[in-house]
């Protein structure tokens, strides 16, 4: 049974006997923000109640906070990452410790990336509708059907944390599970801003030593403008018109203007604040990596993706939980710059694991001749 809740004493009563665990999850809207603003919040208890804690009442956020930070108490979600930034912006708090049935489900062999729908049809033979997840969270009330929906989100999480967390101690992986999570929380804890962003477009390798740097240069103006703003980063300036402005940029601010002014969607009241964006020189852009090419590194990739989909068959995990190709990538960008640290995804228990099987390969794709981009 489902108790909707706006009351801030209430919800810590009802909170205050929470342990060992409570299920969680989030309603929030994102499409006008670079910042989640969090709508609902809801709670699951061992009793088989349901809270629908409205976040948007006055002192809600505040009431969940010590539940969030209470290290007795398990928090179990389900694809949590951007949960987590709506609650830490809202709470200020990340719920931790954290199990989530997304990532057990993956460690457990059933398969990456799983919808929570999918999960309790497959592990609990529940089969759960789809229709509100396009809804306005933000509207009160809320519809019946919202209400149910919302519901049904953590009603079976408990059920799910069981069956997962037996499935991962009888193959021995739940140490494998806790730092996957508590990397996650980390994650959701850095404010930081990408250091390198020019890295994530693949239009990047095809600039020279140069452009990178302008497109460097943009791309981390572009983003912590949008984060001071609270805007989303493509209302300031789009990946398309930033690679363009770094492979040719204009020679002075007023051809930098009159682009402006004949590109749609562009940024055209911030011209002045662009052109000092692109024109000058970041402190630490001699220390930007290269973005690698990747038809040069195609085949040194391949053959990492072979050895770890070999291994990923042998331990009966899906595709992708072991290592992705995008981390793979970094991998072998780190490699080629001497570095002997591995990206934090593939730290920890998954090195462990790949070292054994990847040293060789690595060590050949590090031997190989660069070539200019």
């Amino acid at each position: 049974m489902s108790h909707w809740i706006s009351d801030p004493a209430e919800l810590r009563e009802r909170l205050d006997a929470a342990a060992p665990r409570v299920g969680l999850d989030t309603e929030f809207v994102r499409e006008r923000t670079w910042w989640p603003r969090l709508a609902l919040v809801q709670l699951s208890l061992d009793d088989g109640s349901v809270l629908l804690a409205d976040a948007q009442a006055p002192g809600i956020p505040e009431a969940l906070a010590p539940t969030l930070a209470d290290a007795a108490v398990l928090k179990v979600m389900h694809s949590a990452s951007e949960d987590l930034v709506a609650l830490k912006r809202a709470c200020g708090v990340l719920p931790a410790p954290l199990f989530d049935t997304q990532v057990a489900a993956g460690l457990g062999g059933i398969g990456a990336g799983v919808g929570y729908q999918r999960l309790v049809q497959e592990l609990l033979g529940v089969s759960l509708p789809k229709g509100e997840t396009r809804s306005d969270w933000m509207r009160r009330p809320l519809s019946p059907a919202q209400l149910e929906y919302a519901e049904d989100d953590v009603i079976h999480l408990f059920p799910l944390h069981d069956a997962l967390e037996a499935r991962l101690q009888a193959l021995g992986r739940h140490d494998w599970l806790r730092e996957d999570c508590a990397r996650m929380v980390a994650n959701a804890a850095s404010d930081e801003l990408d250091r390198w962003p020019h890295q994530s477009l693949r239009a990047a390798q095809f600039l020279d030593e140069a452009g990178q740097h302008r497109l460097l240069r943009l791309l981390r103006w572009r983003d912590a403008y949008a984060r001071d703003t609270d805007k989303p980063r493509n209302w300031i300036l789009d990946n398309e018109l930033a690679t363009t402005l770094a492979r040719k940029p204009p020679p002075d601010r007023d051809a930098l203007r009159r682009q402006l002014q004949a590109t749609p969607k562009a940024p055209r009241t911030l011209a002045d604040v662009v052109w000092e964006a692109l024109s000058t020189p970041l402190p630490d852009e001699a220390e930007a990596p290269p973005v690698r090419n990747e038809d040069r590194d195609k085949g040194a990739l391949r053959a990492l993706q072979d050895s770890v989909g070999a291994l990923s068959a042998e331990l009966g995990l899906p595709d992708g939980v072991l290592a992705s190709r995008r981390w793979l990538q970094s991998l072998l960008e780190r490699q080629a710059r001497g570095e002997a640290e591995w990206p934090g995804p593939l730290a920890g228990w998954r090195r462990r694991v790949l070292e054994p099987r990847l040293s060789a390969l690595l060590q050949r794709a590090g031997d190989a001749p660069a070539a200019s981009v």
